[in-house]
């Protein structure tokens, strides 16, 4: 099947959306580029540098690690909290980016075994190098809208993060319903990027507030990240029980910089923002930025609420 190439709403409005999509390079976009790290940042990639050389946007995994990984593992066990599932059995992780989930059921559930895909070939090799639990996790690349495993595989299924980045979100939950066992759990989280989530927050409003042509790359304007829609997904895809909340953390961060030098290494929708921004203008976003949250000084630490919405529920017994 053939990838597909979305416009946002905004595009759309404004018509930028035909002409960016003349420029798109012929090759086809493989779903590898379309995941969480960044299915706005790559679209837009590529209608302002059709005819440059492209620098993997999603490459380096040792990035994605400081700039969100890291927050990944500090959500990880709360929304394994929430997700109930049992302590044994098989898991499938979809969407398993650097193995933040997969590593925390297997730390949390010793006699569970964990089978993460994801798209990209460098998250699997970053996970498969740093697994610690080989015996009991593994990972592969493969697609969530259309997997190889067979009916009723796995005892459950959970997702990080992932859900709001697919294309097709509804064939992909069918397709984790399917390769998951009759009463199995299906659950999900993604961030609430609209207003929970302060640390893209406060970077987007800052964006926007010097460049309006920042507002279509905003992640605010992402599927999925709002109250319900996640819920009202998995009772389209056929799911029973559904159950949804918000799960908060904090963020951390030792100083400023530890907080806004992940964002000029080029990951996700906000490193792609950066990298097409010559030094000055960086400069002048790092200042508002900065004075939006409210930062005393260079090397006092920063504490950042964080919003992800949960969801889960059950696939129906079979008749």
């Amino acid at each position: 099947m053939k990838p597909r190439i979305i416009c946002d709403s905004a595009e759309r409005s404004n018509g930028l959306g035909r002409a960016m999509r003349e420029r798109l390079p012929r090759k086809p976009l493989e779903w590898s580029l379309l995941s969480r790290r960044g299915f706005f940042a790559t679209f837009t990639a590529a209608a302002l540098h059709a005819q440059e050389p492209k620098p993997s946007l999603f490459g380096d995994a040792d990035a994605y690690e400081r700039f969100m990984g890291r927050w990944s593992r500090v959500l990880a066990r709360t929304f394994l909290d929430f997700t109930d599932i049992a302590d044994d059995g098989r898991i499938l992780d979809v969407g398993s980016g650097t193995g933040s989930l997969a590593f925390a059921v297997a730390e949390g559930k010793a006699r569970a075994q964990v089978v993460g895909i994801d798209p990209s070939k460098e998250y699997v090799a970053y996970a498969n190098s740093k697994n610690p639990f080989a015996n009991r996790a593994s990972f592969q690349t493969g697609d969530a809208q259309q997997m190889n495993f067979p009916d009723a595989s796995f005892d459950a299924s959970i997702s990080l993060l992932v859900f709001n980045y697919i294309p097709d979100s509804l064939k992909a939950l069918r397709e984790v319903r399917r390769v998951t066992k009759p009463g199995g759990r299906i659950s999900a989280a993604v961030w609430d990027y609209g207003a929970g989530m302060r640390m893209l927050r406060a970077f987007w409003d800052a964006a926007v507030s010097l460049d309006r042509t920042a507002e279509k790359l905003d992640q605010k304007n992402m599927p999925l990240c709002r109250e319900g829609e996640l819920a009202e997904l998995w009772k389209k895809g056929g799911l029973e029980n559904v159950q949804e909340r918000p799960l908060d953390i904090t963020m951390r961060f030792a100083s400023f910089a530890d907080y806004w030098d992940p964002f000029i290494h080029g990951q996700g929708s906000a490193g792609a923002y950066t990298r097409k921004l010559d030094r000055d203008r960086l400069r002048i976003l790092r200042d508002e930025v900065k004075r939006r949250l409210s930062v005393s000084a260079e090397e006092a630490p920063l504490a950042l609420s964080a919003r992800a919405w949960a969801v889960r529920g059950t696939v129906p017994a079979r008749h």
